[in-house]
């Protein structure tokens, strides 16, 4: 008995001394990572993070270019490097705008990679290709397209949900319940830039959504403008004369 407890003491011993080499290990790659510090650029975006620091479904809606994507990304990636969130998850509606693609060929990535790519360039733009920020968030994204969706429940996470003027009535309402504890859903989309065919039910589902839920609390809705593009000046001259 004696030799069985002097064996579980040096087990015990390594183990604790292997879990400190790990915590050393951590504490050290964290202190290596510069503070992530995002400034909102209009007022409109300002009130936009606002609004995601108080609800815990947000919806940021309308001119292209207006920075709601980039927002989004940005508040998720400083919850994650903050410490406050695990996971970012990551859903777009597979839809091609105009022209079809057809079969796409590769791996579950490789397919919808292409979908996801505004928001790996928004992650590009924050935080780099190749940092020791960037890996952290690497790790801590999660893709999930629409289609895969049913049955998920997204625990410790910033759920977000980019082009949501292509989702139907159906994936709206299948997303906006998959939330699970301490998580935020923020959903992006422009009403006048959808891809669905006009002759669908599904047109303006996005509205629909956010009109019926948006007296809810802890459900916030904030709406851009032409003139809050912070693209090329020219974007929001476009967007007014089209």
């Amino acid at each position: 008995m004696a030799k069985a407890r002097r064996t579980v003491s040096k087990s015990a011993r390594q183990a604790a001394r292997k879990k400190t080499r790990q915590d050393r290990k951590e504490k050290a790659v964290t202190a290596a990572i510069p503070a992530f510090e995002f400034k909102p650029r209009t007022r409109s975006q300002a009130a936009a993070l606002k609004l995601i620091e108080q609800n815990d479904i947000s919806f940021l809606i309308g001119a292209a270019g207006s920075g709601k994507t980039f927002l989004a990304m940005a508040y998720a990636i400083e919850q994650v490097l903050s410490g406050v969130k695990t996971k970012i998850v990551l859903t777009r509606p597979v839809v091609e705008a105009g022209e079809k693609l057809g079969f796409l060929p590769g791996t579950f990535g490789d397919k919808v990679n292409p979908y996801m790519q505004p928001l790996y360039d928004a992650m590009d733009s924050l935080i780099g290709k190749y940092t020791a920020s960037r890996d952290i968030i690497n790790k801590a994204v999660v893709l999930a397209p629409l289609c895969y969706m049913r049955g998920r429940t997204f625990n410790d996470s910033i759920c977000v949900f980019d082009e949501a003027q292509n989702a139907t009535y159906t994936q709206l309402k299948l997303l906006l319940s998959r939330f699970g504890e301490n998580s935020k859903v923020i959903v992006t989309g422009d009403p006048a830039q959808s891809d669905l065919p006009v002759s669908t039910g599904d047109y303006c589902a996005l509205t629909k959504v956010y009109e019926k839920l948006q007296k809810i609390d802890g459900i916030g809705v904030t709406k851009f403008l032409n003139s809050d593009v912070v693209r090329h000046p020219l974007v929001g001259k476009i967007l007014d004369a089209l």
